[in-house]
């Protein structure tokens, strides 16, 4: 047992899995493949980790999920008829427990996650669809139970259901955290999944869970700080690790690879070799001034394509920018030729800009100020 909550439930952390016992009657609402939905008579849930190891697929136990989730509750010595479950490739043992009380009432988020090789952005081109039979996924997903110690009416779980993927979701923008799938800022993975406990032994009652409300604001709270310790847990996610520009600049395909052979494009004679260029870039990588000017320069590209503002708006600013990372690069300041706004490839080339000029320093080292 590695924790129990403020409602007398035990969490035992055995066989890869979190598992949350029920010590009374207890109002269920998941998005379980086995009892899911809104129940009143489940006795535990559950959260498994299904990776068998580094580089492995995670493979079912039986024909269908749902049957292999029924085999999984068997294993960890529950009842499958009255047990809801969610499986993820997280290790149980980054597992983020966050509690928020006030008075009465006491949200208990218990959280796993990763979302960087699965996070993606709401709207984002599908994976596949599910009536051809062919069901294609990734690993990486964000699983919370929320245990919530007060008697909720069913439609006061569902809306404290939504409230706490507006908190996840809340917790993701707050790391910048990019989608794999588009250019987008990650909403969640494709995978996650959430269980929501009420207490329905509990003297309080509550009918509401939106963000006016006390028990909104402690789901909020709990979820989001849990979702980015779980994250931190897994791969390192943190302000820290996202100070970069490689970071900040992935989900616009801008990596090592693609400044390597633009540097390749731009320069002829006197070439650095690779591993020079790459160590190079990773010092480059982190530096303050740099770090700032990319952050406002992809701004400017998610808010062209939000339509927050308008192709000569952005020009103009990204001159500016791109003036200021030279200046602080110590390099005579020269026209990068910027698109013109009327171009069709204007987002493109305005990211081929930035390229050019982080890997002309790359592969100038000796431009930069000490």
């Amino acid at each position: 047992m590695i924790f129990e909550t403020a409602a007398g439930d035990q969490v035992h952390r055995y066989n890869k899995s979190i598992v949350v016992l029920f010590k009374g009657k207890r109002k269920v609402l998941s998005t379980s493949y086995i009892n899911g939905g809104y129940r009143e008579d489940l006795t535990a849930v559950f959260n498994h980790d299904c990776n068998p190891g580094a580089g492995m697929a995670c493979k079912l136990k039986a024909p269908t999920y749902a049957e292999h989730m029924t085999l999984i509750a068997e294993e960890l010595g529950l009842d499958p008829e009255y047990t809801a479950g969610i499986t993820t490739a997280a290790s149980m043992d980054k597992v983020a427990i966050k509690v928020e009380r006030y008075k009465d009432i006491t949200v208990t988020a218990i959280v796993t996650g990763g979302v960087e090789v699965n996070g993606g952005r709401v709207g984002d081109p599908a994976s596949y669809d599910e009536r051809d039979g062919k069901i294609r996924t990734k690993h990486g997903t964000i699983n919370i139970i929320l245990e919530i110690n007060a008697n909720l009416s069913a439609f006061t779980l569902t809306r404290a259901l939504v409230t706490c993927t507006e908190a996840k979701t809340a917790a993701l923008q707050e790391l910048m955290a990019g989608s794999n799938y588009s250019t987008g800022i990650a909403t969640g993975s494709g995978t996650d999944g959430t269980i929501i406990i009420s207490n329905v032994d509990s003297p309080a009652h509550l009918t509401d869970a939106g963000k006016h409300s006390k028990l909104g604001e402690l789901i909020g709270k709990a979820v989001k700080g849990a979702v980015k310790e779980a994250l931190y847990k897994q791969t390192g996610l943190s302000p820290e690790y996202q100070h970069s520009i490689l970071k900040r600049f992935k989900r616009y395909g801008v990596n090592e690879e693609s400044l390597w052979r633009k540097y390749l494009q731009m320069e002829e004679n006197n070439r650095v070799d690779k591993p020079n260029f790459i160590h190079n870039l990773h010092v480059l990588d982190g530096k303050d001034s740099l770090v700032t000017f990319t952050s406002l320069y992809i701004h400017l590209l998610d808010q062209l394509e939000w339509q927050l503002l308008n192709k000569e708006e952005v020009k103009e600013a990204a001159e500016v920018i791109l003036a200021s990372m030279q200046k602080a690069l110590g390099l005579n300041e020269d026209n990068l030729q910027l698109p013109q706004p009327s171009e069709a490839q204007f987002p493109e080339q305005l990211i081929d800009c930035f390229e050019k000029l982080i890997a002309r320093v790359a592969g100038g080292f000796s431009y930069i100020k000490t």
